[in-house]
């Protein structure tokens, strides 16, 4: 009881007195930095927010076209052979496209607060039908797909090439 004198003869803002009965104690102090009239409601904390919300919406639509860079150089660093990680390359390529159009419509649902929700959903589906287009032409380097008529029509013969080009060296 000493203790609770010593803090009552001191008169902190941040001391409890114990003493006295607690109907003297109604008033409760507003905690440091707190101001009632300070409100989130004027037009500059809502223009704030309505931008924030565009640029989230931007980020979410530009999200497949941002890992367009990323995948030219890992379709580059695979190569052309046919081997297990090219392969796997390749189908998570035309798979994550695929996926994204399958969830569409929850996408969409983020997007909804932007005022420029066409233009980000247009966006959105043009950057995955590109991943889709990397990943074909990828199959077509590689040979997977059959776009030559000797790929359909047994009697015919591949195409010969003409000329190999090779490094600096004579072979």
């Amino acid at each position: 009881m000493a203790n609770v004198s010593v803090v009552k003869n001191k008169k902190h803002k941040w001391a409890i007195d114990l003493v006295r009965p607690a109907q003297e104690q109604t008033k409760v102090v507003a905690p440091i930095g707190y101001s009632e009239a300070r409100q989130s409601t004027d037009i500059a904390a809502r223009d704030k927010d309505s931008n924030l919300v565009a640029k989230k919406c931007w980020d979410i639509a530009l999200g497949p076209l941002k890992q367009f860079p990323m995948n030219l150089f890992l379709m580059y660093m695979a190569g052309n052979t046919i081997s297990i990680f090219p392969i796997m390359m390749v189908g998570m390529m035309v798979w994550r496209p695929i996926q994204a159009f399958l969830s569409l419509k929850t996408t969409f649902k983020l997007l909804e607060g932007s005022p420029q929700v066409y233009i980000q959903t247009f966006v959105f589906f043009v950057s995955n039908l590109l991943g889709i287009a990397l990943a074909l032409y990828k199959c077509s380097t590689m040979g997977l797909l059959p776009i030559y008529s000797s790929d359909w029509l047994s009697f015919l013969e591949p195409q010969e090439r003409m000329e190999f080009s090779g490094g600096g060296m004579n072979f």
